[in-house]
């Protein structure tokens, strides 16, 4: 659905009668990216009918249709995949801890709001629901009021793979970035590390990643196996053991030992 700042793509009813993706739902914050966001939407095949993208703010969740939901049966989607704007400053008041997307878990903090986006769509996700979200590193090892909503998230069984990507895949920035993926309802008892930062072909302005490539990646999370130097699982006691640390390295480091001359 597009790419930018405040994107939240969503997929609701993924496995209706007919085998396919119900409809899909999504919000952007600049006009631009919203315009190009449906344009999209329209160059893929998709009926007008088939998808609906809203003109808003994630942060402050202005989509009536989110926000006013009935609590005893909210909205929720099967698929929520986000590519935030990167720690984005942001102006969170006294009434954003009541609300309900960030009240059990904390609200991240102004420096950055990379889990109030990650909270937002989990918020939305239905119980049998996926969800991967594009995040800086710095999500999986700050300290502060980050660390705490990374532990809840632990704590409940929530995150079940991180994704390491190389550097300098995007347009807008060069620095590497990793994907989350969460679910409310886990099959595994640990947490699958795929370090993919070697993996990517080299272009003249920044690195691709190849149909090979992104094949490796998913086969992998969906078998959950374990190689040397690119995928490993994790229990949640080691990752207890290190104070709730997701730093990629730490589980699947890429460093090679030295010759001995």
């Amino acid at each position: 659905c597009g790419s930018g700042s405040l994107l939240l793509n969503v997929n609701r009813q993924m496995k209706d009668k007919g085998g396919k993706i119900g409809k899909i739902y999504g919000q952007e914050k600049e006009v631009t990216t919203f315009n190009l966001a449906r344009m999209n939407m329209l160059l893929h095949g998709l009926h007008d009918s088939e998808f609906e993208i809203f003109h808003g703010d994630t942060l402050t969740n202005d989509w009536a249709m989110l926000k006013d939901s009935n609590p005893v049966k909210p909205v929720t989607f099967d698929a929520v995949v986000a590519n935030p704007p990167f720690s984005l400053k942001w102006e969170p008041d006294d009434e954003t801890s009541k609300d309900p997307r960030f009240k059990n878990y904390g609200v991240a903090p102004k420096s950055a709001a990379d889990f109030a986006f990650l909270l937002h769509g989990f918020n939305y996700l239905s119980d049998n629901g996926t969800m991967a979200i594009i995040l800086p590193h710095g999500v999986l090892f700050r300290g502060g009021t980050e660390a705490a909503i990374r532990q809840k998230l632990l704590a409940d069984d929530n995150i079940d793979c991180i994704i390491g990507l190389p550097s300098n895949l995007f347009y807008s920035t060069g620095i590497p970035v990793c994907i989350i993926v969460l679910k409310k309802c886990r099959k595994s008892d640990d947490i699958l590390f795929i370090n993919a930062a070697e993996l990517y072909e080299k272009g003249k302005k920044q690195n691709e990643l190849t149909e090979d490539h992104i094949n490796k990646i998913v086969e992998t999370y969906r078998t959950r196996t374990e190689e040397e130097r690119f995928s490993h699982r994790v229990s949640l006691k080691e990752i207890h053991d290190n104070d709730y640390n997701l730093n990629i390295t730490r589980y699947v480091s890429l460093a090679q030992e030295e010759v001995q001359i």
